[in-house]
This record gives structure tokens, sequence and C-alpha cells, in this order.
């Protein structure tokens, strides 16, 4: 009998294939099922801690796995329903194992959202108020390095040391960097990259590096400078899931007809 033809040869290397493919899509959501529980199993919770034992850590907060680093948890208190993204670092003090004392270091309030990669180095106080937004690789540490001495390595030399405070309903943007001293008010955006140190009145956009008011909001003025867009105006209540979708399906007429009926109306 005479050797396999192309045929033959293409039917086996297809069949070679597919078992192939097969195999890999099989691992593929086992790897995917695995590092899902994986994700579920390690994160920490009030009611599954694992090995942390924060000072204060409110319901429905949660730290995704994998962690950043963390430690100093006794002097850490957590608020309510926080969620700490994955790989989020969160220390108290210069190194683990330290006593600081009665009072917290590292205070986060309720409803505060860290991004994934961010670091909050809380060598001296740090508070952060509730219902911030932080986006992801924010960096916010209460020590500064001195290079004070021109003969020492500016790594051994004592670092310098200040307290940090960020208001209430804030938005971090991606990147930003929040220096030793800074005391940013309430509602402030701070934009991706900023540098801030200092003090940052309330209702304050600021951004570059070292970060400037671009933008703030007095009951006297309003915002100045204003506003380039209109600002979003929110869904009415009682609007339902299926309303929203019709009103998304319709065209620049019907969109027309309805605002001269309700012009009319």
């Amino acid at each position: 009998m005479g050797a396999p033809g192309a045929e033959y040869r293409e039917r086996v290397l297809r069949s070679r294939n597919t078992f192939s493919s097969w195999r890999r899509g099989l691992a593929q959501r086992a790897v995917h099922a695995g590092w899902a529980w994986a994700q579920r199993a390690g994160s920490v919770t009030a009611e599954h801690p694992g090995r942390f034992r924060f000072g204060a850590m409110g319901t429905g907060t949660r730290l995704a796995f994998p962690l950043g680093t963390v430690f100093g948890e006794p002097w850490i208190h957590l608020g309510a329903h926080c969620i700490i993204g994955e790989q989020v670092t969160l220390t108290a003090g210069l190194m683990p194992d330290l006593d600081l004392g009665p009072d917290p270091i590292l205070r986060i309030g309720d409803g505060v959202v860290l991004g994934r990669g961010s670091h909050v180095i809380a060598d001296t106080s740090v508070t952060i108020g509730s219902d911030c937004y932080f986006g992801p690789y924010v960096y916010v540490t209460s020590t500064n390095h001195s290079y004070d001495d021109p003969h020492e390595p500016i790594g051994r030399q004592w670092p310098r040391m200040e307290p940090v405070q960020i208001g209430p309903g804030c938005w971090i943007g991606t990147g930003a960097v929040i220096l030793p001293g800074a005391r940013i008010g309430r509602n402030v955006v701070v934009a991706a990259g900023a540098v801030v140190r200092g003090a940052v009145p309330d209702h304050a956009v600021v951004a570059g590096a070292p970060a400037r008011v671009v933008r703030r909001w007095t009951p006297e003025e309003g915002w100045q400078p204003p506003l380039r867009t209109p600002a979003p105006v929110p869904i009415p209540d009682g609007v339902t899931p299926d309303q929203l979708l019709a009103l998304s399906e319709l065209d620049e007429e019907d969109v027309a007809r309805l605002a001269e009926l309700d012009a009319e109306s």
C-alpha cells in the first residue's frame, strides 16, 4: 500500500490541531476559574480578615486579591463600604512590628475607592475623608527623604514627616502624588499626574507638577473660570430601565419631535 496522500496528511494535521485547540481551551477555562476562585478566597473583609488585624474595618469593605504590601494594620482604620483595589499598599509606621501608640495612624472614611496599584504610606497621620475616589496608581505619603547633609547618602538621612489630610468627596486622578503636608479640602478634583503639596481649598480643581488651582467654585461667583460643558442631567426618579432603553433607540427626528411636544405642553 502506498504512502498516505496529501489529503490524508491534511486530515491528520487538522485532527491534531483541533485536539490541541480543545486542550488549550479547556486549560484556559480552568486557569480563569481557578484565578477567579483565588480572587474571591484571597480578598480581605471584616468577616474574613485572614491574618490581618486592622484597628477597625467597616461593613462591606473589601481588599481585593492580590494585595499589595500591608503592615501596621492595628493602626489602620477602614470605614464601611470601601473598595481597595488589587495591589494596593497600605502601611502605618516606618516598618512592620513597631508600637505606634494608642491612636490610629491611617484613617480611611466610608465609601472610599482606592484604585489598583495605589500606595498610601502613613508614617505619621494620614486621613482620607468619606466618598473619596482614587484612580489607579495614586501615591499618598506622609514622608519625604531629606538631603540636608551633602556628604551622607540621601537614603540614609532621617526623613521628614508631615500629616496629610484629604477631605471628603474628592476625586484623585490616575498617577497623582500627594506629598507630606498636603491639606486637600472638600470635593476637590486632583488631575491625573498632579503633584500636590500644601493647602488646597474646598471645591477646587488642581493640576500640574507642582499642582495649582485651575478652577474653583465659590457661592458668590460659581465656577471660575466657567465650566465649558453643561452639567449632566440626572435621570428623573421613576424612570425604568425599559424606558431608558427605548430612549437610546430614538433617532434625531424622534428627539426633535419629542422636544416640540414638550414645548407645546
